[in-house]
Formats: structure tokens, sequence, C-alpha cells
């Protein structure tokens, strides 16, 4: 085999292979439109306390 022919392998492309469907600056979510943390602890707080389903 002539591996002299072969050639450097190709680098790999950082692009993301899809995109996510709430991705910042989608319809679903535009920019700006941010929670602020005190929202989110608040969102993460309740979900905590929320009885499980089982």
């Amino acid at each position: 085999m002539d591996y002299k022919a072969a050639g450097a392998p190709k680098k790999g492309s950082n692009a993301p292979r899809h995109k996510e469907h709430n991705a910042p600056g989608s319809q679903k979510n535009p920019f700006g439109k941010r929670p602020t943390k005190e929202e989110l602890v608040a969102r993460l707080k309740s979900k905590a306390q929320a009885p499980k389903k089982a």
C-alpha cells in the first residue's frame, strides 16, 4: 500500500449535527426573554417541593 499518497486525515468541523428546538434566538425562545436568576431558583424550588409521580 502506498501510504505517501493517502494524505493527512481530514479535520472534523465543529458544527453541531442538528439545531436545538429551543435554542436562544429561535422562534420559541427569542433573544431578550431570558428569565432572571430569582425566577429560575423559584422554579427549581417549586419542582423540588412538588410531589413525585410514581
